[in-house]
């Protein structure tokens, strides 16, 4: 059984992760999170045997090494983050700390703790980013692992260096570090100020639905249930220093979303309300996902039809999962 630090594990996509690596007997978790405003342990609290939990921020260098000292993991997945486009447009700053800062602490307490083991060969360093540090796509063409680096917003820029400070640590020091990079996820419990769990929110709610400029803004769609399979798959079998790209083939506008979400709740377009667009808004993001699927196995288990569907019900039947006022951001 294989111990694991799970950085960010109280977040929409850690928490997931966890989930799944304890439901399925794969590995024991270490989980680290800051329990910022997006947190949420009510996902993780009930995983018992195999599961500890670790209130601490990644930055914290002495509580990470202490982590590592404690606990003698195999390995690392990074998912600690400040992820929201809008919020990194107000305060960039918290990004650059937590995004850029935060890597670096915990890569250096990482490489300290491999060291010091012997360099054993069975640790390995995961850091979970994302397709939005390659920038906007024009109408044809997806990412690639080789893709050019050219982010748009903060966030993105913030994730793009710590993309580089993983690399450059398995390069420099040869710790043996694997990069994700994912497309747009979606599923229970995900905080909403992100699309697709504001839009179902505010449906439910009989309030107007904000799309962004002409909502013609093209996203790939990955169901996090299907992206945790992938996680494990990198960290369990991936090539030291590569990297893989992670899309669910689930290419759709910001607009034929919304009407997915009103049409599955029996409403229709006059709750849609077109607002000012977020400043450097990319306009497409499509993931070529074959190298995870040729080399690891990997393929997405659902439709992007089937998993909203499922994430539609599981937010009607959980209206009480936060009470977060879902405020516009980003002006």
């Amino acid at each position: 059984m294989k111990r694991l630090v799970i950085t960010g594990g109280a977040g929409f996509i850690g928490g997931a992760l966890c989930r799944y690596l304890i439901v399925e007997g794969l590995a024991d978790i270490i989980c680290v999170d800051k329990l910022t405003y997006a947190a949420d342990l009510a996902g993780v609290v009930d995983l018992g045997g195999g599961f500890d939990f670790v209130e601490g921020d990644v930055c914290d260098g002495d509580l990470m090494k202490e982590v590592f000292e404690k606990y003698q993991p195999d390995g690392v997945i990074h998912l600690a983050a400040e992820s929201h486009v809008d919020r990194s447009i107000d305060s960039a700053g918290e990004f650059v700390r937590t995004n850029v800062v935060g890597t670096q602490v915990l890569l250096d307490a990482a490489l300290e703790y491999w060291q010091a083991r012997g360099k054993f060969s069975e640790f390995k360093f995961l850091h979970v980013s994302t397709d939005e540090v390659y920038g906007s796509l024009g109408d044809e063409g997806k990412f690639s692992e080789d893709s050019v680096y050219d982010p748009s917003s903060p966030y993105a820029a913030s994730k793009a260096a710590a993309d580089h400070l993983v690399m450059a640590w398995g390069r420099t020091y040869g710790l043996p570090v694997l990069i994700s990079n994912c497309s747009n996820n979606y599923g229970p419990y995900q905080f909403p100020e992100k699309l697709i769990p504001l839009m179902i929110r505010k449906a439910l709610a009989g309030e107007l639905l904000p799309v962004y400029g002409d909502g013609q803004q093209v996203r790939d769609w990955l169901h996090v249930d299907d992206h945790v399979r992938a996680l494990w798959m990198i960290w369990n079998d991936g090539r030291s220093g590569e990297k893989y790209n992670v899309g669910g083939d689930g290419e759709r506008t910001n607009l034929e979303v919304v009407r997915l979400i009103l049409a599955e709740l029996g409403l229709g377009d006059e709750q849609i309300e077109y607002v000012r667009d977020r400043p450097g808004h990319d306009a497409r993001y499509a993931i070529d996902a074959s190298k995870v699927k040729s080399e690891l196995g990997w393929v997405a288990s659902r439709t992007f039809e089937e998993g909203l569907k499922e994430t539609v019900e599981w937010y009607r039947e959980h209206p009480d999962f936060t009470d977060y006022q879902c405020e516009r951001l980003g002006l």
